[in-house]
C-alpha cells in the first residue's frame, strides 16, 4: 500500500475512532450507568490518538497528493459512509445534550414516571441533571378541596365557543355523546355524559385476586359506555390489577380503604347530589360521611373549584396512553381518554389533559389510571386503540371503572 492510499484509510479510521469515542466519552461524563469511570477514561485516550492519528493521515495525503490512490469510486463510497455516521453520532449528541432539551425532558419525564423503565434516561444522565429535569415539570399540590355549590346543574343552552357547542349541541333525550379529536398526533375520545346521577363505579368481580377487562365488566355490569377507573398497585408493570389504590367506593359500599400518600391525587368520586368531587387525604369512612357514593384513588387533581393546577412544563409524566375525569358548571360530566403510539413517544401530558378539560367547561378534573389501562367502550365495543409493553394492541386487567348505566 502507498502511502496516499494509507493516509486515506487512516483518515477514514481516525474519524470513525474520534466519533465513536467522543460518544462514549461524553455519555461517560453525563453518567456512569452506561459508562463507567474506566471506560470513560478509554473512551478519552482513544479520542486523543484518533485525533493524532486524523493529523498523520492529513499530513501523508499533503505530502503525497500527487500519487495515485484509491479508485474514485470507493473513495466516494466510504467517504459517504463515514459522512453519515459523522452526522449520525453528531445528531445523537446533540439531541441527548444540545440546547434544546426538548428530546431530554420527554425521555426523562415519561421514564422516570414508570417503574422499569427509568434506567432508559439514567444510561444517558446523572442524578443532577434528572433532578433539574423534573423540578421543572411537575403538578404542584393544591390545598383547596372541590366546592360542590359550584356545580348546579344549569339548563340554559349558551354556546360560548366551538367547545360549547360541541358539549352542548345533541340529540333530544340523548345519554351521552362522543366527540373525537387528536392530541399531538394521536386519536383522543371525549364522552359526554349529561346525566351524572347514571355514572357509578363498577368494581371487578375478582378484586383482591384478578383485575377484569373493561369489556367484560362493562358487559356483565350493564354500562352502556365506560372508562377505566382508578389506580392499582402494579409492581414491575406486571400485576394483574388486582388490588386498588387507596380508597374504592362502588353504590355507597366501601371496597378498599387503604392510605394512599400523594402530593397531587386522592378521592375522585361522585356525591349523592351527582356532583364530582375531588377530597386529599381522607378516609374511606370520611369519604362516605362526606357524602361520596362511588369513587376511587388516583391522580395528579387537574382542576380544582375552575383554577388549573399549577403544572410546570409537561406535568412530569412525559406523554403517553391517558384518561381523565371531569364535570363541568352545568353537571355534564366529561370522560376523556387519548391513544398513544406504538412506541409510546407519542400521547397526551398532564398538562393536555387540563387543557383540554377546561377547553370544554370542566370546573374539576383529574388524571385516572393511564398506558395500557386508558380505554373507552361505548355499546361492548372498545374504540380507542390501547397498546400493551409487548406492542399488542390490546388493554389489560383492571380493577375499576367508570361507568354509565341506563
Amino acid at each position: 500500500m502507498n502511502s496516499k492510499k494509507k493516509g486515506i484509510v487512516l483518515l477514514f479510521s481516525s474519524l470513525f475512532l474520534i466519533f465513536t469515542s467522543l460518544v462514549f466519552f461524553i455519555i461517560g461524563c453525563n453518567s456512569t450507568r452506561l459508562i463507567s469511570d474506566i471506560n470513560k477514561r478509554l473512551s478519552l485516550t482513544i479520542l486523543i490518538l484518533s485525533v493524532i492519528l486524523l493529523i498523520y493521515s492529513i499530513f501523508l495525503l499533503i505530502r503525497f497528493r500527487y500519487r495515485r490512490g484509491f479508485k474514485k469510486s470507493k473513495v466516494i463510497i466510504f467517504s459517504a459512509f463515514i459522512g453519515l455516521y459523522v452526522v449520525g453520532c453528531s445528531s445523537f449528541l446533540f439531541i441527548l445534550y444540545g440546547p434544546i432539551d426538548n428530546f431530554r425532558t420527554w425521555l426523562i419525564t415519561t421514564a422516570m414516571m414508570t417503574m422499569n423503565h427509568q434506567h432508559y434516561c439514567k444510561w444517558f444522565y446523572n442524578d443532577e441533571v434528572i433532578n433539574e429535569v423534573l423540578a421543572n415539570n411537575y403538578v404542584g399540590r393544591s390545598e383547596e378541596d372541590t366546592n360542590p355549590n359550584l356545580v348546579t346543574f344549569d339548563e340554559e343552552v349558551v354556546y360560548e365557543n366551538e367547545y360549547e357547542k360541541a358539549v352542548l349541541k345533541r340529540d333530544k333525550d340523548a345519554l351521552y355523546k362522543i366527540i373525537e379529536f387528536e392530541v399531538n398526533g394521536c386519536d383522543a375520545y371525549l364522552a359526554v355524559i349529561y346525566d351524572a346521577s347514571k355514572i357509578k363505579v363498577g368494581v371487578s368481580k375478582r378484586i383482591g385476586v384478578s383485575g377484569q377487562y373493561i369489556y367484560d365488566m362493562t358487559r356483565e355490569q350493564n354500562a352502556v359506555l365506560a372508562i377505566n377507573g382508578g389506580g392499582f398497585y402494579d409492581p414491575n408493570y406486571n400485576s394483574n390489577g388486582a388490588n386498588p389504590l387507596g380508597v374504592t367506593i362502588a353504590d355507597g359500599k366501601i371496597i378498599t380503604d387503604i392510605q394512599y400518600d400523594s402530593m397531587n391525587g386522592g378521592i375522585i368520586g361522585f356525591d349523592l347530589e351527582n356532583r364530582l368531587v375531588l377530597l386529599r387525604d381522607a378516609s374511606a369512612k370520611e369519604a362516605v360521611a362526606y357524602g361520596l357514593r362511588d369513587a376511587v384513588t388516583m391522580g395528579p387533581f387537574l382542576i380544582v373549584n375552575g383554577k388549573m393546577a399549577d403544572i410546570k412544563g409537561n406535568g412530569g409524566w412525559g406523554y403517553g396512553a391517558r384518561s381523565a375525569i371531569g364535570q363541568r358548571k352545568d353537571g355534564i360530566v366529561l370522560m376523556l381518554v387519548v391513544d398513544s403510539n406504538e412506541f409510546r413517544t407519542k400521547g397526551a401530558s398532564i398538562r393536555d389533559l387540563a387543557e383540554i378539560m377546561q377547553k370544554y367547561g370542566a370546573i374539576n378534573a383529574a388524571n385516572l389510571d393511564g398506558g395500557t389501562s386508558s380505554a373507552m367502550v361505548v355499546n361492548n365495543k372498545i374504540i380507542n386503540d390501547p397498546i400493551n409493553s409487548a406492542l399488542e394492541h390490546k388493554t389489560r386487567g383492571i380493577p375499576t371503572i367508570f361507568k354509565v348505566v341506563e
